[in-house]
């Protein structure tokens, strides 16, 4: 069987003709499809599955398990300084206050964020965005929603020294501040071979503990060959998710994130929210409006959604994607090249045929991934 390009790819030679042609009739007309069409074209591994429709020039990535990293050997320096990394996270001593621990933000039973559009931090004041869920940290993805940090010890410094977070307008206080714990000592001696604290130890140790916060998720068992692990309705998410509703495109591989940066029109441009994102890191006007793509998994406990926490659930976020995206305030006559660039909408968003039974589609397959 010959190769013939559909929406940007090409059809897969190992498929059978019976695959094929389920696998085309899925794609055309996948709402006179009941549940049992949808097992048979998602029954094998995902190489099998129906063609997911992307646009010429993403480099997508079929999605899959995540295979989470191993925890270090009990007993082993890098276990002691994972252990040293939890006691600090959840310790208020590294804020000015002796209030704001790591945790007030990314929380565990919040599904590492806080709950809030808006992160508070320093004496309740409000931060400009939403705290990041902290799942895939370590796992190369850009880190804060404007790419700011490469590193997890980078990304650390960043509430630390932030007036509106942790509020430390010395960095070098830190340190002595934690070398005054007794607790301290062993812990530190465990993980580095000596009990002296110092502010690079630290965010070591913080980032030694976010890299393992991740856990299975049931997408993941399904992706693992259990096709039970998702009910009839969460598969045709699924479907929808890699097809009409046009997902993929930006979450893909095991991440279920291209690590990209794109502008979806919510940078608020010229109003009292204004946000321009990347281009306050890059200085390209090409990137004013646009924020990192995050990854989805275990998305169904991390709202509220989006850099401004603008979206308190999930079906919601979905309908903006439905109408293509946000709209920017109006330009002025003669806009510069920042104006223009923030009311640059990403290519990739384009207006969407969903109904209401394709949104709770979706909505229920993100509450698997």
């Amino acid at each position: 069987m010959s190769a013939r390009p559909i929406a940007g790819r090409a059809l897969r030679p190992g498929l059978c003709l019976a695959a094929a042609g389920l696998a085309l009739a899925v794609m055309t007309a996948p709402l006179r499809l009941g549940p049992e069409d949808l097992r048979a074209a998602y029954a094998g591994p995902p190489e099998t599955w129906p063609l997911p429709e992307i646009d010429p020039g993403v480099d997508y990535v079929e999605l899959a398990p995540r295979a989470l990293p191993s925890r270090p050997v009990p007993g082993s320096p890098a276990a002691a300084r994972r252990a040293l990394g939890q006691a600090l996270f959840v310790d208020p001593a590294l804020s000015a206050s002796g209030q704001i621990a790591c945790e007030s933000c990314h929380n565990p039973r919040l599904g590492w964020g806080d709950g809030l559009p808006r992160s508070k931090g320093h004496d309740r004041q409000e931060g400009p965005r939403n705290a990041p869920a902290l799942h895939v940290a370590g796992a190369g993805l850009p880190l804060f929603w404007d790419g700011r940090a490469e590193t997890l010890e980078a990304q650390a410094l960043g509430p630390l020294g932030n007036p509106l977070e942790m509020a430390n307008a010395d960095l070098g206080a830190i340190a002595p501040r934690l070398a005054g714990r007794a607790e301290y000592a062993p812990m530190f001696r465990a993980a580095f071979g000596s009990q002296e604290v110092t502010l690079e130890r630290i965010v070591a140790a913080l980032a030694e503990f976010q890299k393992y916060l991740d856990r299975p998720t049931r997408l993941d068992r399904f992706l693992s060959g259990d096709r039970r692990a998702l009910s009839d309705l969460e598969l045709r998410g699924l479907h929808l998710f890699r097809t009409r509703a046009r997902c993929a495109n930006c979450h893909f591989g095991p991440l279920l994130s291209d690590g990209q940066f794109h502008d979806l029109g919510l940078s608020y441009l010229g109003r009292r929210f204004e946000d321009l994102g990347r281009y306050a890191v890059t200085g390209l006007p090409g990137d004013a409006g646009r924020f990192r793509t995050p990854s989805l998994r275990h998305v169904s406990d991390t709202g509220p959604y989006m850099h401004n926490g603008l979206f308190p659930h999930l079906p919601g976020l979905i309908r903006l994607y439905a109408i293509g995206g946000g709209r920017s305030a109006r330009l002025p006559a003669e806009p510069d090249a920042v104006e223009t660039g923030a009311a640059t909408a990403s290519p990739l968003l384009r207006r969407l045929d969903l109904d209401e039974s394709d949104v709770e589609a979706l909505a229920a397959f993100l509450g698997a991934v």
